[in-house]
């Protein structure tokens, strides 16, 4: 209370450098009687962090209180949300996964960010549910990586492709997808071709009996075309009978 102000009738009382540890309910009474109750409430910090993997993340409690640690992720991708701490006086206990990595100092270190660590996290009152110190926190940057994160790079990678690009697909894969169609139309032609020269030949030897049944096929025999009965052709005849021009000079 101001004294020169409590002189003049004013009882309003000023709480300067208010912090966690003077929240609470104020009241001011006159003669064993209640005039008036107020409570005291702290709006909850807010701290972002932007950390490179591999390095640490430093949560300040503020409070001497039980505090519990949550942590919400944002992708959904990643871990389940949920209390992953809680903290009274100097002790600690942590879900299995944050046991080897967590140490209480002046504040809860969490040691080995990884991207997949990513998110925020709240620093609560267990007692009051009262949120005390939130931490957005981003992992990012060079450094190791979890094969959980990397599984979920991947899959953001093809989520973002646009609809009209197409993977790359594997070389050996494509050519065996063509290979196959084009040797089954080679083997097609083939076929039909070997079945057209096998029809003309039965055609050739079909009409060269028909030929020898008629008579009409002419052999060549010691230089004279014979027909089918063994007699010369008809040019032959009428060569055989013409007299060559040199007795006709003898």
């Amino acid at each position: 209370m101001i004294h020169d102000q409590y002189l003049k009738g004013n009882l309003s009382l000023t709480i300067t450098d208010a912090d966690f540890t003077k929240r609470g309910w104020y009241t001011c009474d006159c003669d064993s009687k209640d005039l008036c109750d107020v409570s005291l409430q702290i709006e909850p910090l807010k701290t972002p962090v932007h950390i490179k993997p591999g390095e640490s993340l430093d949560l300040y409690l503020d409070i001497s209180d039980p505090v519990e640690v949550i942590y919400n992720n944002t992708d959904a991708a990643n871990r389940s949300s949920g209390q992953i701490c809680t903290v009274d006086g100097r002790s600690t206990q942590c879900k299995d996964e944050y046991t080897q990595r967590a140490t209480l100092t002046s504040v809860l270190q969490l040691r080995r960010m990884t991207p997949s660590d990513s998110g925020v996290y709240t620093v609560m009152d267990s007692r009051n549910e009262e949120t005390i110190h939130i931490y957005p926190v981003t992992v990012q940057g060079d450094g190791d990586d979890s094969e959980a994160q990397r599984q979920n790079d991947k899959a953001r990678s093809r989520r973002s492709v646009p609809d009209d690009v197409q993977p790359c697909r594997d070389q050996g894969a494509a050519q065996s997808e063509w290979t196959v169609p084009v040797l089954a139309v080679l083997l097609a032609v083939c076929a039909v071709l070997v079945g057209i020269n096998v029809w003309q030949r039965r055609e050739n030897q079909q009409l060269r009996k028909r030929l020898e049944g008629n008579g009409q096929v002419n052999h060549v025999q010691n230089g004279v075309e014979m027909n089918g009965l063994g007699n010369p052709g008809a040019e032959e005849q009428q060569s055989l009978a013409q007299p060559s021009n040199d007795h006709e000079a003898v």
